[in-house]
């Protein structure tokens, strides 16, 4: 009878092992990028242009890593603070309306009451230089069909849709067109289709972090924290302005966000400022800013209607993560994102 020997591992380690060994390599790896996404703005900045190829390689697993962790909460930090006072439910602006400080605010804004958003209107620009809309937890109508773009007869040198034609921008909208038809029906979504209501966006920006972070207010926040109320807007240069074509449009160097939520007695807020030419995919915890440095950008004040001794600090910190959803919306977070790159 022939004995069979036994084969050898021939000195190779069992795939367990190695499996292990690059997990770990993976986990620390994934730990690097989370912490390296989780710094400032412009510490990022910095490092980029120092080292870009060590930047984009902790990015590219940061950023999908810590988008996870940050939503379900385990990571990063919201501004919150505590308030003694019940939230304005029903009111449009959270804490009072934007107001002009200086520079680079136009100085002819002027106020259009649409209802359920308003927008701070510049003849000059010919566009918003902020608009504030909220958004209730309850959405009760259907979105329907997209209306056509027109002309708003009660903003002075309000542009014409065919304006935007062939000008290499979007019709951006600035109170957005879902979470208006979906909470306050048809008819005030027509409004958000008034030229007034639109500023010049790339593309990139438009239909990618822009929107995603407009899903996010309409879909998981007011689910998590209930009523949201926003803050949106243009940052235009007012020494050297470029403009589409010979329209007289003003094409803004950035935009920005601020939203502000009252959960309980807690009351939260995150800005962000979005660069024109923010590539398609960007993740916007990557622009995240403090509300006092979105002030001495855009030259407005924001939420004055807070007593000093919230207002101060609520808009002296920074956050480092978009806030939390619930757990039951995390895949559709994530199928949402990268959804766009398919």
């Amino acid at each position: 009878m022939t004995r069979r020997r036994k084969r050898g591992t021939g000195g190779r380690k069992p795939s367990w092992k190695v499996a292990s060994v690059l997990l770990v390599v993976f986990a620390i790896y994934a730990t690097l990028g989370e912490w390296f996404v989780h710094h400032p703005r412009k510490w990022l900045d910095r490092y980029e242009r120092s080292y870009p190829e060590i930047a984009s390689a902790l990015e590219w697993i940061g950023n999908p890593v810590s988008d996870i962790t940050d939503s379900l909460g385990l990571t990063g930090n919201d501004c919150v603070y505590e308030y003694d006072t019940v939230a304005p439910s029903g009111e449009v602006c959270f804490a009072g309306e934007p107001a002009r400080m200086g520079s680079p605010a136009p100085d002819d804004i002027i106020v259009l009451d649409r209802g359920e958003f308003k927008i701070g209107w510049s003849p000059s620009l010919r566009h918003p230089v902020w608009v504030a809309y909220h958004v209730v937890e309850d959405a009760r109508h259907a979105s329907g069909d997209r209306p056509n773009f027109s002309r708003d007869n009660q903003a002075p040198n309000c542009p014409s849709p065919d304006d935007y034609k062939k000008s290499g921008y979007d019709r951006g909208h600035m109170a957005p067109n879902y979470a208006i038809v979906t909470r306050y029906g048809e008819w005030l979504q027509k409004r958000t289709f008034l030229m007034s209501n639109i500023a010049p966006q790339t593309a990139e920006l438009n239909r990618g972090v822009w929107r995603e972070l407009e899903h996010r207010i309409a879909e998981y926040w007011t689910r998590k924290y209930g009523e949201i109320w926003v803050i949106v807007g243009c940052v235009s240069d007012d020494t050297a302005r470029t403009c589409i074509g010979d329209t007289g449009i003003d094409v803004p160097e950035k935009f920005y966000m601020l939203v502000v939520a009252q959960d309980g007695y807690d009351v939260r807020a995150l800005a962000v400022i979005l660069p024109h030419d923010v590539p398609y995919g960007a993740y916007a915890a990557r622009y995240l800013a403090s509300v006092d440095e979105l002030e001495a950008l855009t030259g407005l004040d924001f939420l004055s209607g807070l007593p000093e001794f919230i207002g101060s600090p609520l808009e002296a910190q920074l956050p480092t993560r978009l806030w939390p959803v619930k757990f039951v919306d995390i895949l559709d977070q994530l199928l949402s994102h990268y959804s766009k790159a398919f």
